[in-house]
């Protein structure tokens, strides 16, 4: 089927564990543990092609690919480190509001160091590396430089993941800018295998299926890489709060009102690393109005989380653009993202996904 070309904004835990992950299997075609499909319309992990990479930090930029996976502040697991000499350098990307100015007051260990270059052209770069797919992985809260990014993609004709939450797919003004040339776009806000939301939304469909009125819940997660530092600045969370709340109110068919549910970042523990602490807790009343009590605790990995979503969402993408589909992927972007442009359950979202692979549905 040959190679899917894709570029990376954001060289963090995210872009380490999907590119170990990609050689991983890669070189373990009997290995299935961790993905859902090993082979997605005729596409296997091992023909994922990076061919352009982009960052801000001085110790990434400038630097083979290989090596910046594994510069700091990353610290996700290293579970693969036979990786090959890829033929790309990280490039620098443009700061605009990608660094947020707390993380100057903490160790360059755990922080961002931007760098002291020029920015490149990202939309020229992406055309001559022959970029089909560029994978967002910019840190929260970056709203201008998103929006950098995404133009990028319109003016060099290539395909827009967009793995944060920055409202881009689920924006009628963004969405038809990528309708209108025809390019595809998956977001926002990526989901992972098993992680905080996606338990939530399934033991809040768990409640409306058995008859349980859910009166307040909430989500509170911690951990110890980058995304948790930076999302200490408040400022920073509007849009994910948002996106992980709506994910899971979309399961309810009365939404609760914003006072009885918290659903966000709670806090920042650097020994924790790449480790995820989640804790869920859920009152609601059963038969004859008594109460009930669920309390839910997640301890995962981060980064490789994600993986796993991320490489069927490359796919799917590849796939439309093969049969020259542009526009929202609605499908595999409500599977694989927290704030799609049109929520569906869990279940029904990945028999929409086998669908759209066997050709069965457009999008």
């Amino acid at each position: 089927m040959g190679k899917i070309n894709i570029a990376i904004a954001g060289i963090g835990n995210c872009a380490s564990s999907l590119l170990q992950g990609i050689e991983m299997y890669k070189h373990s075609p009997d290995d299935s543990i961790g993905l859902m499909h090993y082979d997605l319309g005729g596409y296997t992990p091992g023909d994922v092609n990076v061919v352009a990479a982009f960052d801000v930090d001085k110790r990434k930029v400038g630097k083979p690919l290989k090596e910046a996976i594994f510069a700091k502040p990353n610290c996700t697991t290293v579970f693969y480190d036979k990786l090959p000499d890829y033929p790309v350098k990280v490039q620098m990307g443009p700061v605009m509001d990608g660094v947020s100015e707390h993380m100057a007051d903490y160790p360059s260990d755990q922080s961002f160091l931007p760098a002291d270059e020029k920015p490149c052209d990202v939309a020229k770069v992406l055309t001559e590396s022959g970029a089909e797919i560029l994978i967002n992985y910019l840190p929260v809260g970056s709203e201008e430089a998103v929006k950098y990014y995404a133009e990028a993609c319109l003016e060099a004709n290539v395909g827009f993941i967009n793995a944060m939450p920055v409202f881009i797919a689920s924006d009628e003004t963004w969405a038809k800018k990528f309708q209108d040339k025809n390019i595809p776009i998956i977001g926002d806000d990526v989901k992972s295998q098993v992680g905080a939301t996606i338990i939530h939304r399934t033991l809040t469909k768990l409640f409306e299926n058995r008859g349980v009125i859910l009166d307040r819940t909430y989500q509170l997660n911690f951990g110890g890489n980058t995304d948790f530092l930076n999302m200490l600045n408040h400022s920073r969370l509007t849009s994910k709060k948002k996106s992980k709340t709506q994910s899971v109110q979309s399961e309810l068919k009365t939404a609760l009102d914003s006072n009885n549910i918290h659903i966000g970042p709670s806090d920042y523990i650097p020994w924790l690393k790449d480790n995820k602490i989640c804790h869920i807790r859920m009152e609601g009343r059963g038969f004859g109005h008594v109460p009930l009590t669920v309390d839910v605790k997640l301890s995962v990995e981060d980064a490789p989380n994600s993986g796993g979503v991320m490489i069927d969402a490359i796919r799917c993408m590849k796939l439309a653009l093969d049969r020259q589909i542009g526009g929202i992927l609605n499908s595999i972007a409500a599977y694989s993202m927290k704030s799609p442009p049109v929520q569906y359950t869990d279940t029904e979202a990945k028999k929409m996904v086998e669908e759209f692979i066997e050709g069965r549905r457009e999008r």
